[in-house]
């Protein structure tokens, strides 16, 4: 368990200035779509406290606030100190000073009071926790009754079709693209990896309600390549 924590501290520490374009480059920029739809499906309204954990380059807390301007509170929860640098200059390259705090701390082990937020997102950080069960757990306890949470991740089953063509391109072309633009292609061998390795999207829905998440919902992405969670503290 501590080897994984390790070793995801030391591949996003090690990826982390080029991180944004390699999520381009091996998405072909799809993922600004599926990060869209992520916060049109959060419907995030004028003053919403909200935690984004794995957030660490601010991608999703700067399209919230660019839907909503004056949001309570947000904070930027991410473990590599290197990822919340790049989201802290990215902020202030946008003007944005107060409006979003960028948080060192674990996903299991949210620096938040209990019932403190109204809304928690996660974008492609679940798979990467060391217990799962734990992160949903703790993502329950900081959520208000009523609060929301909403979730974009890998993970399929991939539609008949295009699952061959997608193992393929996974296994044999992101690490080479990934070493060649940030010279860790050990790193994205890694991120491929804990692709495969993430559970079923039934299973990821089963774990949300023994943690204490209601009414979960999914949305499959790109023929199940990724998945929208949702799901609430009822």
């Amino acid at each position: 368990m501590a080897e994984k924590a390790s070793l995801v501290r030391d591949v996003f520490q090690g990826v982390a200035s080029r991180y944004d374009l390699m999520n381009d480059l091996m998405s072909g920029g799809v993922h600004r779509m599926w990060k869209s739809e992520m916060v049109d499906w959060l419907n995030p309204r004028p003053g919403i406290v909200l935690a984004d954990i794995a957030g660490g380059t601010g991608d999703i807390a700067f399209r919230v606030l660019d839907r909503v301007r004056d949001a309570g509170a947000i904070t930027v929860i991410d473990a590599s100190p290197a990822m919340l640098e790049v989201g802290r200059d990215r902020a202030l390259d946008r003007g944005i000073v107060d409006a979003v705090r960028f948080v060192g701390g674990d996903a299991e082990r949210l620096p938040l009071p209990d019932a403190s937020q109204d809304a928690c997102t996660n974008a492609f950080g679940l798979r990467n926790v060391t217990r799962l069960d734990n992160a949903l757990a703790d993502v329950c306890r900081v959520l208000r009754w009523g609060g929301r949470f909403v979730a974009l991740e890998f993970g399929g089953p991939v539609a008949a079709g295009l699952d061959r063509a997608y193992d393929t391109y996974s296994q044999q072309v992101l690490p080479r693209l990934g070493g060649w633009v940030t010279g860790r292609g050990d790193a994205y061998q890694y991120l491929v990896d804990s692709i495969r390795n993430f559970p079923p999207r039934a299973e990821v829905v089963a774990r949300m309600e023994r943690a204490g998440l209601g009414r979960v919902r999914t949305r499959a992405l790109a023929g199940g390549i990724a998945t929208l969670y949702s799901a609430w503290r009822i």
